[in-house]
C-alpha cells in the first residue's frame, strides 16, 4: 500500500512537471490516465502490480 501511494505521488509529480514544461499536453494526458484507469480493471492488473513490485524490490536492494 505504501509503495502504490508513493508511486502514484512520484508519477503525479512527473506528469505535472511534463505539463508545466510543455512536453505533455492536457488531452493526451487525459487519454493516458483513462487508459491506466481502465487497464486497472482488467485481468492484467495483478501482473502489472507484480512486475512493479518486483522492480521496486530490486531497486531497493541496490
Amino acid at each position: 500500500m505504501v509503495l502504490s501511494i508513493s508511486l502514484v505521488l512520484l508519477l503525479g509529480i512527473g506528469v505535472f512537471l511534463l505539463w508545466k514544461t510543455g512536453y505533455q499536453r492536457i488531452l493526451p494526458g487525459i487519454v493516458v490516465c483513462l487508459f491506466g484507469f481502465f487497464l486497472a480493471n482488467t485481468g492484467l492488473a495483478p501482473t502489472i502490480t507484480g512486475a512493479v513490485s518486483s522492480v521496486a524490490g530490486w531497486i531497493s536492494s541496490l
